[in-house]
């Protein structure tokens, strides 16, 4: 491991560089292998339009502390010793977050909420001291993330502690919190607004990081596929919805990745404002193009486990549902990456 000077945690950017992901941010989305592992098995268990919602919440979680590490990641050298002693015990917090999923609305919302708040909040703190004396936009920026992310933690951990429908309504107030502090420029009274264009980043890292993320939902869905057909008799009809499935898992690659992932990267490297963008394609417009990929590995295993049984309400949501929201978020970023309809497809 490379150990830079100790005064600068920051990537060095220059004509040299490419923002290319590094081995320890792979190694750090292994937790979150995890943890949409745990969705899906959470979604299945609780397969009612009750238990969809709640699950989505959590998945909202689970992606927002997701993409605002990546975004920490753009900015500091993950070759430096002490970013990756960052990462390492985001990992531990993410495995405790990861493991109290399915319980996180009974006995285990309190071990969600602080292993998740502790991520936000240390991960925050973590940037106000590696940017200090080094760039006055990122120190105001992330002092003022702190303060939204600490005020989100309390609805989080006070939300733990109660039961019930209330448990739900303070976690989703907390929520809110996180997603809509970026479109208010991180506001705070004596910091004021951060302003988008001050968020300089890698439009090629942002692009990849987010590319492997769909690549994890989609290795999930293979997992599913293939560990269940594997328990089930090789008939003519389980090999048919075995083969529906991985055609639909190849689809969803070609769809997303084809064309319009590389053309968002150029264009935010080249754009006056990358910040804004940056954060409306991947930290908004991924939410339904995950959302999507996880209902349809739910669906894959529906499909396997009643090829030509009777599909209640509740499955033909999951069914439709989840492509139909992949292709919404697909689409939408396809259209605000081009002035031009997607047609046929790019």
């Amino acid at each position: 491991m490379h150990l830079r000077s100790a005064t600068n945690l920051l990537r060095a950017r220059g004509e040299h560089y490419d923002g290319k992901v590094n081995f320890v941010e792979l190694f750090f989305d292994l937790v979150f292998v995890f943890a949409i592992t745990q969705l899906s098995h959470t979604l299945l268990q609780h397969f009612t339009l009750t238990g969809i919602l709640k699950t989505t919440l959590l998945f909202l979680a689970v992606w927002r502390v997701w993409i605002a590490t990546t975004w920490v990641t753009n900015w500091l050298d993950p070759q430096d010793t002490r970013v990756q002693l960052m990462l390492f015990t985001l990992m531990l917090a993410g495995l405790f977050m990861s493991m109290s999923i399915p319980n996180a609305y009974e006995d285990g919302g309190l071990g969600f909420a602080v292993a998740y708040a502790f991520m936000h909040v240390g991960r925050s703190l973590f940037m106000v001291w590696a940017v200090a004396g080094h760039s006055p936009q990122k120190y105001a920026l992330f002092r003022a993330m702190t303060s939204w992310l600490l005020l989100a933690g309390i609805f989080w951990v006070v939300g733990a502690i109660v039961h019930g429908e209330w448990r739900v309504v303070l976690w989703v107030i907390a929520l809110m919190i996180e997603y809509l502090a970026p479109a208010a420029g991180f506001w705070t009274p004596r910091l004021g607004r951060a302003p988008s264009a001050q968020w300089d980043i890698s439009g090629v890292h942002m692009a990849e990081r987010c590319g492997l993320f769909v690549i994890i939902c989609l290795g999930e869905s293979i997992l599913l596929t293939g560990a269940n057909f594997a328990k089930m008799p090789w008939t003519v009809v389980t090999m048919g919805a075995f083969v529906i499935a991985f055609v639909g898992t190849v689809a969803i690659w070609r769809v997303y990745f084809y064309i319009g992932h590389d053309r968002a990267s150029h264009l935010i490297d080249h754009s006056p404002d990358p910040g804004r963008i940056a954060r409306l394609w991947f930290t908004y417009i991924h939410i339904p193009i995950v959302a999507g990929i996880i209902l349809i590995a739910a669906s894959d295993e529906l499909l396997l486990a009643h090829p030509t049984g009777h599909v209640s309400t509740d499955a033909a949501i999951v069914l439709l549902g989840g492509p139909a929201l992949f292709l919404l978020g697909a689409l939408w970023l396809k259209l605000a990456s081009s002035s031009t309809p997607p047609w046929p497809h790019g």
